[in-house]
């Protein structure tokens, strides 16, 4: 019943492509495949490219201040932006998120802060979540998991 869900590969060791160190300070959009480490400082939104096994990993030291749409998500530091996992979330006791997060499976520590919602997606709405919405902006709150008639 409590037992870890079979088809979940977990990314305890996960491979470190690109590491964006302490002492960074990166000014606009990522868009990777493989596995990102962020240790440093990003203002901007990061995506995937085309690469639905791909990690995202944030230390306990780095901050992200964007939009972050990933299949695979371990947070140990900070967020401040909405959150599009589309596969699984992790957040450990250090994790400090300001805004909402879209999630198909979720691991929360105790001690993990969120400030905003959190909102369950379907195995169907999870590819939605990786598309990038250019008609968003700041002011409102763009759901790609709402279907308009």
């Amino acid at each position: 019943m409590f037992g870890k869900k079979q088809g979940y590969k977990k990314h305890k060791n996960m491979r470190i492509d690109t590491l964006i160190g302490e002492k960074t300070h990166v000014e606009g959009d990522i868009i990777f495949s493989g596995g990102l480490r962020i240790d440093g400082k990003v203002n901007g939104n990061i995506y995937i490219d085309s690469d639905d096994q791909a990690v995202l990993s944030l230390s306990e030291r780095g901050i992200i201040n964007g939009e972050i749409r990933v299949p695979h998500l371990l947070i140990n530091g900070e967020v401040n932006g909405n959150i599009y996992a589309s596969q699984h979330l992790e957040l450990s006791s250090a994790a400090r998120v300001t805004g909402n997060i879209f999630y198909q499976t979720l691991e929360m520590a105790i001690g993990s802060e969120v400030n905003g919602q959190m909102i369950h997606i379907t195995a169907d709405q999870a590819a939605d979540t990786l598309q990038i919405d250019s008609s968003s902006n700041d002011d409102k709150l763009s759901l790609p998991l709402e279907k308009q008639d």
